[in-house]
């Protein structure tokens, strides 16, 4: 046999077929931070404050405490928000598999695989809204992807995963 033309290992060339060429971590947007809202509850505080002096002042003593009541249900709300902010998702994709991870609030896990081949992403996009949904369908299962990203978000993502897919589809080489 002649060394002119040796046989091309695929392993030589640096191409792991399990290794993702594509991974995304989706988390959620909040736009009021920590010191945006001690400023908040602060703010809130002051005004409920006062006003329930006035109330207490001309003897309406029973809505001073309403409005503490209120400033403790606005509190848990927002920490609650915080708290589902937490939840996050996982994308990775390689030439042999599709891996979405969903992480809740309380560390509440789910996984999903899929082999690219057989998967359809669905894009429904509404015209004054743009991307609304994005979902993965295999074999009669179905998952959904980015809901709480907003439109923008979505549609980056979207165009991101259907490029991620016709890379995967093609074995894993990069087009273009």
């Amino acid at each position: 046999m002649s060394e002119d033309n040796p046989k091309r290992d695929p392993a030589s060339d640096g191409f792991d077929a399990d290794r993702p060429f594509f991974s995304a971590v989706l988390t959620p947007h909040r736009s009021l931070g920590p010191n945006g809202f001690l400023i908040l509850m602060l703010c809130m505080g002051l005004i409920s404050f006062v006003a329930g002096m006035l109330f207490l002042m001309i003897g309406a003593w029973p809505v001073f405490g309403f409005f503490g009541l209120d400033m403790v249900l606005i509190y848990l709300a927002f920490r609650w928000n915080y708290a589902s902010a937490k939840a996050y998702e996982e994308v990775s994709v390689s030439a042999t598999e599709i891996i979405i991870r969903k992480i809740g609030p309380r560390k509440r896990r789910q996984e999903f695989r899929f082999n690219p081949v057989w998967v359809r992403l669905s894009v429904t996009r509404l015209e004054d809204e743009g991307v609304t949904r994005i979902s993965l369908f295999s074999r009669g299962e179905r998952v959904d992807i980015g809901d709480f990203l907003n439109p923008d978000d979505r549609t980056s993502f979207a165009s991101a995963m259907a490029n991620a897919l016709s890379i995967a589809r093609s074995g894993g080489v990069r087009l273009g």
